[in-house]
């Protein structure tokens, strides 16, 4: 397996660890392993893709780096802070200041503006009217939707929900975007130009987590991690872990 994690460097210090990160269940009188010593850092800037098949763990371990959740064993740090332990209120303050979310589904109000559901995040940071409108308006501007500011979800296409939910991750100036199969509802024409859009953000210095199933994508980012049965089994180059998984898959 290759290093689990691009920070050997003094230099590079992590931006956020795992380290042993386990998840269980109980349902019953069974237990579910959904992650078992998942054991990684990202520092600031990398672009990772996290890759899996249905039930590898993935949404899982999503949900523990997004801040929504908290391992049962080991540590999972963000800016050299354990999350473990930390309030609903202060795991809700971290998620909202540190970390931007894109969704496959988009997840945006339907009977809003483009402009509102950007400016949702600020609204919850208590950001004065006109600072938040400001803002919105540079993220729509940003992920090239500036001549949509009022339009509603409905009156946009898939790929155009897609940015603006993009621009509503970025406005808060977040240290990490986590994107959710972020290419999943849109045709093949529209992911590329959402995939293009995502590799632009990183060279502008946004650190991005992009959760798929699908090897393609992994291969466009510069770093994979995959995971099977809850355990990482490969980390590297995207090319060469997708390159792995296909051939696994087949």
């Amino acid at each position: 397996m290759a290093p689990t994690s691009n920070s050997d460097s003094p230099a590079l210090v992590p931006l956020l660890e795992l380290d042993g990160v386990c998840r269980r269940y109980q349902m019953g009188s069974e237990t579910i392993h959904a992650l078992r010593g998942v054991r990684f850092a990202v520092c600031k800037g990398e672009y990772v893709a996290i890759i899996g098949a249905s039930g590898s763990g993935k949404s899982t371990l999503l949900n523990i780096l997004g801040c929504l959740d908290t391992p049962t064993e080991g540590t999972y740090s963000l800016r050299g802070r354990d999350v473990r332990g930390l309030s609903d209120d202060a795991l809700s303050d971290l998620r909202n200041r540190e970390i931007g979310f894109v969704f496959q589904t988009f997840q945006l109000l339907p009977r809003t503006t483009a402009v509102e559901n950007v400016e949702l995040p600020l609204v919850y940071r208590g950001v004065a009217a006109k600072e938040r409108r400001k803002r919105a308006v540079l993220a729509l501007e940003r992920v090239g939707l500036g001549r949509r500011l009022s339009h509603k979800p409905n009156e946009l296409s898939g790929g155009q929900r897609q940015r603006v939910a993009i621009a509503r991750a970025l406005v808060s100036e977040p240290s990490i975007l986590l994107a959710d199969e972020p290419t999943g509802n849109l045709d093949s024409s529209t992911g590329r130009e959402i995939l293009a859009l995502f590799a632009e953000l990183n060279r502008a210095g946004n650190t991005i987590l992009l959760v798929t199933h699908e090897p393609a994508i992994a291969a466009q980012c510069p770093r994979a991690i995959r995971l099977s049965d809850g355990a990482v089994v490969d980390d590297g180059p995207g090319d060469r872990v997708a390159t792995a998984a296909t051939r696994i898959a087949s």
